[in-house]
């Protein structure tokens, strides 16, 4: 995932394990209404459930819903083909090729480093 490197003006996640709707929305810069909006359209994003139906969101939804925020508000996706686009990167093949892809780009900058220091 994307963690929150395209959110550069969001603030730091706090080391919590539980956040309320209102403190994911001060994190995500989206509306509360927002956030319950795009649960039922990313299947991924679920939130815990407690007493009187309230929402408590995890890190990882955190990451999720900063993921979701970056593709539709800040790289122009439309909600399908941000859904679509999430639904690809979850598969392990593809999370495979991802991998693999990094590797090489990171091994090259090794050997253009080590070709620098010597």
């Amino acid at each position: 995932m994307l963690e929150a490197s395209n959110n550069n003006e969001l603030p730091s996640i706090p080391a919590k394990r539980y956040f309320t709707i209102g403190e994911v929305s001060e994190l995500c810069g989206v509306k509360p209404h927002v956030l319950r909006y795009w649960e039922q359209e990313f299947a991924q994003l679920k939130p815990v459930k407690r007493r009187g139906n309230r929402r408590y969101y995890q890190r990882h939804d955190v990451v999720l819903i900063r993921e979701i925020r970056g593709l539709l508000y800040e790289q122009g996706f439309t909600i399908g083909g941000a859904r679509q686009r999430l639904e690809n990167v979850s598969k392990p093949e593809a999370s495979e090729v991802h991998r693999k892809k990094i590797i090489q780009e990171m091994l090259k900058e090794l050997e253009e480093l080590r070709l620098l220091l010597t």
